[in-house]
């Protein structure tokens, strides 16, 4: 069973407004490979090639490997497809989105070493850059529907109102506000009429938004043999989501209650930085290995701000309307360490194969604020995450002016159990057109995974079982001077 955490705003308190959980910490942690269609098309397999503007976000090294100055602009498409199958219902939706994967500026300089022509050894180059690649794309859109025949989301609602003798105002004091749940004094407890399901329930789910990277490297050529660089890195995070949810009694089965819909929003942006370093060697004309390691970033401003609402409606055409407060919190956040180790091989004219082998610890992930204690979600990061091996390849045949490309990327999965297996995959090609002083790419990269998502606790609904593809196009618009 394929299984990902469920993004939940509930159980939330007036002097505890923590909507930050272990699921915020992956989903920040989980970047893949971005920025120029070259790049793309190949499967991201560029640590030991270099001369490519994404390679400042994954080996710094490469800068070195730039014989010229250049300009580089990415425009993308991407395409997000989810089916979903909940308690034998299928839903099925998609999210097109337009942005901007990548765009850089590189300068080289060549050194008196560089323009000696008796073969001075030395530094023949000094590269610097600095520009934007995007590292993680947030656009998707869920729609999930089926009948649920033995709870609703408000016995869910009522076992956290009973368990805790009071109401919170993003989710039991809505219900309770809007008539969905009552006090009864005969029981002392918190009712509700839906008390043995049989219900229709939908939600849609829609989120927005990137993690792109601003870099600036800077880098050089030691004797056309060894290339090294270093990359301050500035992340910065926007991301939104949307849910609605609605119950209904298809079937006017259950007294007084007709039907009602939540509305959770969530809006995150944060900003971080990091260091990354990295180096290329050229053992042969035909053989360059290189690594890179990047430290944690530290996002050192995350705030979170959300909402939610209900409204109610009932046999007796009675509707409410019930509105939280606004939630805000600002906290900072840790993401893990990556160590890249590549190799590539060039034959001569004709083309190259490379491949790149990464390691990212996710329990390393940290949250942490002076307001609130997040203990609880940090050793939840530690007891359920681990270490993931990522794997790209990728290659590239040149016929001259033209360049036929295609790789293969595998992100392994973050969490221990192997029951919560979210391992993606990405298949990639692409075609490029060369001048001296201008040239094209075009890549497509298509993703996809699977995973498991729970209405609300896993102990009362069925999993709604996931498949989600993910289509990227990119146009890359080159200019070398």
């Amino acid at each position: 069973m394929k299984r990902i955490f469920f993004i939940s705003l509930i159980l939330i308190s007036t002097a505890y407004l923590q909507a930050q959980t272990e699921t915020d910490a992956l989903r920040y942690s989980m970047t893949t490979f971005g920025g120029t269609a070259r790049f793309m098309g190949t499967g991201g397999a560029f640590g030991a090639l270099g001369a490519d503007f994404s390679c400042l976000s994954v080996n710094p090294g490469g800068i070195g490997l730039y014989k010229k100055s250049e300009f580089t602009f990415t425009p993308a498409f991407h395409l997000t497809n989810i089916s979903s199958e909940y308690n034998q219902n299928s839903g099925d939706d998609y999210k097109l989105n337009f942005n901007i994967s990548n765009i850089g500026f590189v300068g080289t300089f060549v050194t008196k070493a560089g323009r000696s022509t008796d073969n001075t050894k030395g530094w023949k180059s000094i590269q610097f850059g600095f520009g934007l690649n995007r590292i993680a794309n947030f656009n998707s859109r869920m729609a999930i529907m089926g009948i649920n025949p033995s709870n609703s989301l408000l016995t869910e609602y009522a076992e956290a109102a009973n368990a805790s003798h009071s109401l919170y105002p993003f989710d039991t004091e809505l219900a309770y506000n809007a008539d969905l749940l009552y006090y009864d004094t005969t029981s002392n407890q918190y009712m509700y009429d839906a008390m043995h399901g049989g219900v229709e329930q939908k939600k849609m789910v829609v989120t927005s938004g990137s993690m792109n990277e601003m870099v600036f490297t800077l880098g050089g050529n030691f004797n056309d043999r060894l290339y090294i660089g270093a990359t301050i890195g500035l992340p910065f995070i926007r991301y939104r989501e949307t849910s609605t949810y609605r119950e209904t009694d298809i079937a006017d089965t259950i007294n007084y209650f007709k039907s009602f819909s939540l509305k959770n929003n969530l809006n995150t942006e944060g900003s971080g930085i990091n260091l990354k370093l990295g180096f290329i060697l050229r053992i042969t004309d035909w053989v360059r290995i290189g690594g890179a390691f990047h430290t944690p970033t530290y996002f050192y401003k995350m705030t979170d701000k959300w909402d939610a609402s209900i409204v109610s409606n009932f046999d007796n055409e009675t509707q409410l309307n019930a509105e939280s407060p606004s939630g805000n919190f600002e906290y900072s956040m840790t993401t893990p360490m990556r160590a890249i180790g590549s190799i590539a091989f060039i034959i001569g004219k004709y083309g190259l194969i490379s491949g790149d082998y990464e390691y990212v610890d996710y329990k390393q992930a940290r949250i942490q604020s002076n307001t609130a204690d997040f203990m609880d979600v940090n050793q939840n990061i530690k007891n359920n995450f681990t270490y993931a091996n990522n794997i790209r390849v990728g290659a590239e045949v040149k016929l001259d002016p033209v360049s036929f490309r295609g790789g293969y990327a595998m992100y392994g999965s973050p969490f221990k159990s192997e029951n919560q297996n979210i391992m993606q995959q990405s298949i990639t090609f692409g075609l490029g057109y060369r001048q001296s002083h201008f040239f094209f790419d075009i890549a497509y990269v298509r993703t996809y995974y699977s995973e498991d998502y729970y209405l609300y606790s896993q102990t009362l609904v069925n999993p709604v079982h996931n498949e989600i593809n993910k289509n990227n196009v990119l146009m890359t618009f080159g200019l070398k001077f």
